[in-house]
């Protein structure tokens, strides 16, 4: 887990994959909001896009690629949770924060990943890592 939280803070910005309402591909810019409780936490608010397809269909994949040219693909199934301490660890982003002001906010929404499983890659030609969360 650590080395998985590990590279997603050190690539702060995500493309979280899922399939659209429509039954097409969507790729969106997504956060990474922290590892409590040994679960992988994400937020968005409810009014969005993302959010009522993933409503739909749960199953998502998010990926990153490092400078040095590494990458991580992520899925497993997001599961919301009203879960307050889950939105105070993300409202500590100054990004959330500035989206939603307090973690109470109504629409501000909390999510993890439930069944996980990461790949980590790279070029150099040693195997792909991968966990199980």
């Amino acid at each position: 887990m650590s080395e998985v939280v590990k590279f997603l803070q050190e690539n702060p910005v995500q493309y979280l994959a899922t399939v659209g309402r429509d039954g097409k591909a969507k790729c969106r810019p997504f956060m990474f909001a922290g590892e409590m409780d040994g679960r992988l936490w994400f937020c968005t608010n409810n009014t969005k896009e993302v959010y009522k397809d993933m409503q739909k269909n749960p199953n998502i994949e998010v990926s990153v690629s490092s400078p040095s040219y590494a990458w991580i693909r992520l899925n497993g199934e997001a599961v919301f949770e009203n879960n307050m301490a889950a939105k105070e660890m993300c409202i500590q982003n100054p990004i959330v924060k500035g989206q939603y002001g307090e973690a109470s906010n109504p629409i501000f929404e909390v999510f993890y990943l439930k069944d996980a499983h990461a790949v980590i890659a790279d070029f150099s030609g040693n195997p792909p890592r991968e966990y199980s969360l």
